[in-house]
């Protein structure tokens, strides 16, 4: 477990948790790592939702497919980010969404319950953990009302250009890049690549926006 202290520190689960404390705690919660290869499912939609996920290495990607089979992407984890919390704190029954490895990926697992109800041990950092994933529940709550504000919109061209203004306001540039490719980027903004890319093209033509693969830039 200790070579994955460095990565660890970074993840807001463990914020203000002591370096000598991260050790014990991980044993005291039963934690496991995972390698997955490319593609695999860390998550299935339909399993039971006892784990939160933290990224240690690579890339874990959250989406949602309809009856149709039209995908939906809700958010990328890499190192040091969780996931599967909110589901796994609400105690439902099956995970509503799945959770693919996008490269080589290694995982840590933690059952839930093991953060929400204290030991027997009485850890005196368990209630800060608890305290830190409350936090980051709520954060991620914002997270999902900003997507909300997103794909609301009625119009390929408003959604991206959400999106694209959001990104902006975030790195404080017109110039910046956006972790998704043309098809991961359409399965996020829930809209058809082809009308995505249609819209792209004109948008450079009116001297709106210019862009490069994964970079854009707004004029």
């Amino acid at each position: 477990m200790k070579k994955f202290f460095n990565v660890l520190k970074k993840c807001p689960l463990f914020f203000n948790i002591a370096d000598n404390d991260l050790d014990r705690m991980l044993h005291c919660l039963g934690a496991k790592v995972v390698s997955f290869d490319k593609k695999y499912s860390v998550f299935t939609e339909g399993s039971s939702a006892k784990h939160i996920g933290i990224v240690l290495s690579g890339k874990v990607q959250m989406t949602r497919t309809d009856y149709y089979g039209n995908r939906s992407i809700i958010s990328n984890a890499t190192a040091g980010e969780i996931f599967g919390e909110a589901f796994a704190c609400a105690e439902v029954g099956s995970i509503p969404v799945s959770a693919i490895s996008l490269e080589p990926s290694e995982v840590m697992l933690i059952e839930c319950s093991h953060i929400l109800h204290t030991c027997t041990n009485n850890c005196g950092f368990h209630q800060q953990l608890i305290f830190n994933l409350m936090k980051e529940l709520a954060t991620k709550t914002l997270v999902f009302h900003q997507k909300l504000e997103i794909t609301s919109k009625r119009t390929t061209r408003e959604k991206l250009m959400t999106y694209l203004s959001i990104c902006a306001k975030q790195v404080g540039s017109d110039s910046f890049d956006i972790p998704f490719d043309r098809q991961e980027l359409a399965d996020y903004l829930e809209v058809d690549r082809s009308g995505l890319s249609a819209e792209i093209s004109k948008l450079r033509a009116q001297g709106v926006l210019e862009t490069t693969k994964k970079h854009f830039e707004l004029l």
